[in-house]
């Protein structure tokens, strides 16, 4: 417990903890619960304000008010707005005028769906905690229904977690083999109303399961109007480790296979939600797509 306290909280610390936690003695893993909540807490200051604004954004850009309610705010156009206002006594700006999103009450049917799909082997540790931080803001927002699904070769569905993202980790397996193929095949029999959800599948393509079956299940969701989107990973690192070949096929697909930041992920789930061109996007952000293999088949085929 003693060691615990000092050392250096990180996202890497969070996924040794929870690889960890089923060998600690029960002080050790209460420790161990207290410091994932405090770098949860941290991560969720991060990131919340910026993925609720665009996500929010993504459905309702157009409308806009001058009395928004707090969580609604678009901070970076109320600071343009009021740069005339500026102190510099005081280094600050006063917001005279505020500038943020009208919200609009949808019924739960109209919503648009997001499916994680997430990859919880050993090597995608700080992707699996990244994507349950995010799951966690969006399950928070009333513009869209989120679900979270972890998998390795077994499948674990943390969607009704999602209003607590400590025990949301807490139920993440790490570790294991992986078989992609049977993690599309639960998310796909969930999935009501293909053309309104978004599938974005987290993972490095190591398949163990059946690769063939895999591309033609992606294909399938393709054609029924589901928007997929692979992440090969979903961290602050560089360019990560993944099956290269796999990659090129899904890409045949015409599925956007690439890596994305966590900074970048609340823009990419906006662009996404508002079915925009990924590929597009993704060069804005000078982020590079895998190439699409030639010989692998193409989603109407």
């Amino acid at each position: 417990p003693e060691f615990l306290k000092a050392i250096e909280a990180d996202v890497n610390l969070v996924a040794d903890l929870i690889s960890l936690r089923s060998v600690m003695p029960t002080k050790t893993k209460d420790i161990a619960r207290t410091i994932i909540a405090d770098i949860v807490a941290k991560l969720m200051q991060r990131l919340e304000q910026k993925t609720a604004e665009a996500i929010r954004g993504a459905f309702d850009r157009s409308r806009r008010t001058n009395r928004p309610r707090a969580r609604d705010i678009d901070w970076q156009r109320t600071i343009s707005a009021n740069l005339r206002h500026y102190q510099p006594e005081h280094k600050t700006i006063v917001p005279e005028k505020l500038v943020g999103f009208m919200r609009k009450q949808r019924r739960l049917v109209d919503l648009d769906e997001v499916v994680l799909c997430v990859d919880q082997s050993g090597s995608m540790a700080s992707s699996v905690i990244y994507a349950s931080i995010f799951a966690a803001v969006m399950a928070s927002l009333p513009v869209v229904r989120t679900k979270l699904v972890c998998f390795d070769t077994a499948i674990v569905d943390l969607t009704e977690e999602l209003s607590d993202p400590v025990e949301v980790l807490f139920g993440v397996q790490l570790g294991g083999g992986t078989d992609i193929n049977q993690a599309v095949a639960y998310c796909a029999d969930r999935i009501e109303r293909p053309t309104k959800s978004h599938l974005v599948l987290i993972t490095d393509l190591y398949e163990g399961g059946n690769g063939q079956e895999l591309l033609r299940r992606l294909a399938a969701l393709v054609r029924s109007g589901v928007n997929v989107v692979v992440l090969l990973a979903l961290t602050d690192q560089g360019r990560p480790g993944y099956d290269p070949a796999m990659a090129g096929s899904v890409a045949a697909l015409g599925i956007p296979v690439f890596a994305c930041t966590p900074d970048l992920f609340p823009d990419m789930m906006a662009a996404a939600l508002r079915r925009e061109d990924i590929g597009a996007w993704a060069a804005g952000a000078d982020i590079k797509l895998v190439r699409a293999e030639a010989e692998a088949p193409r989603a109407n085929e």
